[in-house]
């Protein structure tokens, strides 16, 4: 074996190695974003189960018209919205129902200040 065969070798060990590298980047990528929606979604459901729980302790009979039909009190809509803004959800038309993760939400504000 001369000198030149062994520095092919050395070379297509290090081109098999660079390709190997870059798809265990790849992939390192991928487990980071299932992780990062993993915790997502655990938050999110620790949530709707804290919510369940609330309102399973909260049983109210909605106030009926004459007509047998339910009353919406003034405000009790806009208050529903604040309620769910301050649980952690969007009520923006742009993310509505979304898990807010980073904090305030300019657009759901705007929309509570009007």
């Amino acid at each position: 074996m001369d000198k030149q065969d062994i520095f092919e070798q050395i070379d297509g060990i290090e081109e098999r190695m660079g390709t190997t590298y870059a798809e265990l980047g790849a992939l390192k990528k991928q487990i980071i974003t299932l992780i990062e929606e993993n915790k997502r979604l655990s938050i999110e459901n620790q949530q709707l189960r804290k919510l369940i729980r609330q309102e399973e302790t909260v049983v109210e009979e909605p106030i009926r018209s004459t007509d047998d039909e339910p009353v919406q009190l003034p405000g009790a809509g806009y208050d529903n919205l604040t309620r769910l803004y301050n649980e952690g959800f969007h009520i923006c038309n742009v993310y509505y129902g979304h898990l807010r993760t980073e904090g305030d939400c300019l657009f759901c504000l705007s929309f509570l200040n009007k």
